[in-house]
C-alpha cells in the first residue's frame, strides 16, 4: 500500500531488525509456502513498541505462521507477562516449539495447535492484549469470541484490515475480504471499542476496549 521507494526509506529510518528475526523472515520466503503472511521488519517493530505501550500480562495470539510476530510481541512484553498463541496448521509444531525454546522469553510463549474457535473457550482467563492475524474469513467470529475475555482497557490489534486497498470495492466477491469487511464494520459499529485503522503493509488496526 506504500510507494516502494517510501516503504524502503522508513526500513532505513526505523529501528533495526534483529539479526533472528531477519533470519527467521528470510527462511520463511526460502522454505515456506506464502511467505507474504509473515511479518516483516516494519510491521515487527510496530507490534513491539506497541506491545512496550500496552505492557500486557496476557497477551492472545490468533496466528502464529512462522513465529515472527509471536517473537515480536514476546520482545515487547514485561517481565512476568505469557503468550497463547494458536496455530492451525500442525505442520508448523515442531518449528515453533523449537523456536521459541531457543528464545530468551520462550518459557513464557504457550503453544496451542488447532483451531482457535474451538480453543478459545478452553484457554482459562482474560487477556490484556489480543492479535489477530488468522482466516480472514473467520475474523467476525474471532471478534465476537475475543471481546468477552478481553479485560476493560485491553486492545486488539487485527492484521490485515486494508487488504491491499480492496476494502473500497464495490460488490466484492472475495471470501477473506468479506470477512474483513464484516470485521471492520462490527468494530465501528461496536460502542464498547474506539479504533484507528494505521496504512502499515496490508492495514493494522488497534482497538482499545473502553473502561
Amino acid at each position: 500500500m506504500i510507494d516502494e521507494n517510501l516503504d524502503k526509506y522508513i526500513t532505513e529510518h526505523i529501528s533495526p531488525e534483529p539479526e533472528r528475526l531477519a533470519r527467521l523472515y528470510r527462511e520463511t520466503w526460502l522454505h515456506r509456502l506464502y511467505p507474504r503472511m509473515c511479518t516483516d521488519h516494519y510491521q515487527g517493530r510496530v507490534l513491539k513498541m506497541l506491545t512496550e505501550m500496552i505492557r500486557p500480562l496476557r497477551i492472545l495470539e490468533l496466528g502464529a505462521y512462522t513465529g515472527y510476530s509471536t517473537l515480536c510481541l514476546a520482545e515487547g512484553m514485561p517481565e512476568g507477562a505469557t503468550i497463547d498463541t494458536i496455530e492451525i496448521d500442525d505442520e508448523m509444531t515442531d518449528d515453533l516449539l523449537s523456536l521459541f525454546r531457543e528464545n530468551p522469553r520462550g518459557a513464557d510463549i504457550h503453544l496451542h495447535t488447532g483451531d482457535a474457535e474451538e480453543i478459545i473457550p478452553q484457554l482459562p482467563g482474560s487477556w490484556d492484549l489480543i492479535y489477530i492475524d488468522a482466516n480472514k474469513r473467520r475474523y467476525p467470529e474471532y471478534l465476537e469470541i475475543v471481546s468477552e475475555r478481553l479485560i476493560p482497557g485491553g486492545y486488539i490489534i487485527a492484521d490485515n484490515t486494508l487488504w491491499s486497498g480492496q476494502v473500497t470495492e464495490q460488490n466484492p466477491k472475495d471470501a477473506q475480504l468479506k470477512g474483513i469487511l464484516k470485521f471492520n464494520d462490527a468494530v465501528h459499529d461496536n460502542r464498547d471499542f474506539e479504533c484507528v485503522i494505521l496504512p502499515i503493509r496490508d492495514g493494522l488496526s488497534v482497538i482499545r476496549k473502553k473502561k
